[in-house]
């Protein structure tokens, strides 16, 4: 996570542009934009960005774009769905930028790989329960939010090896032996993480989520 400039070479970086722009277009043109109409979920949309540009400066690392911090990819999707979630991650990401954090050739790599990976498993990971599983709280907490934070970290690792080893940064055996397997481990921080602000948004505040309208949370509104 958190690829510097020049270490991937111009034609990754230039692909991972135009898929990225069209992936922000697709976000930009279904995002439900009068969601922010609503000052509390804005405020909530404008704080978790904050916190998470905080949190994102918070990482790990010995060799360059071999860095791990927490996510928060999971939550973002629950509050806003996953095209806001997309689009508030890239902003996170815009922050830490801006702070010399990450580099802006890197940009694009660093939004596909963190805000479209980690949205796009959250995603996916609550619609198959949403279809397997019964609207119940337990439920909601443990697979949408304990569960699918650290699938979606895991995935995140996984997307990045796969690409360091695909370009040739790194060797896969390297990446397998010494950077992979810490993610399964910080998948357990992230998952307390998003396990516990899922409990409190669903107990406490169920309008702020992007599922507030579900027969779940009809009743606590």
């Amino acid at each position: 996570m958190n690829v510097p400039d020049g270490l991937l070479d111009t034609a990754w970086t230039v692909f991972a542009w135009v898929v990225f722009a069209a992936t922000a277009l697709l976000a930009a043109r279904r995002a439900p934009w009068r969601l922010l109409t609503d000052s509390a979920r804005l405020n909530a949309f404008l704080a978790m960005i904050v916190a998470l540009i905080l949190l994102w400066h918070l990482q790990a690392g010995v060799k360059p774009g071999l860095s791990l911090h927490l996510l928060g990819a999971t939550v973002f999707t629950l509050c806003f769905g996953w095209p806001l979630a997309f689009i508030g991650l890239s902003l996170v990401l815009l922050g830490v930028t801006l702070n010399g954090a990450a580099g802006w050739q890197a940009f694009a790599v660093n939004a596909l790989l963190m805000a479209g990976v980690g949205v796009a498993v959250s995603h996916a990971a609550h619609r198959l329960v949403d279809r397997l599983l019964p609207a119940h709280l337990f439920v909601f907490i443990f697979c949408k939010g304990f569960f699918t934070s650290a699938l979606a970290l895991i995935a995140v690792g996984l997307a990045s090896s796969l690409v360091f080893a695909v370009a040739g940064t790194y060797p896969g055996q390297y990446l397998m032996d010494e950077y992979l397997p810490y993610f399964f481990l910080l998948g357990f921080s992230e998952a307390w993480l998003s396990g516990m602000l899922s409990t409190l948004l669903a107990v406490y505040r169920p309008q702020l989520l992007a599922d507030s309208g579900d027969a779940l949370f009809s009743g606590r509104e």
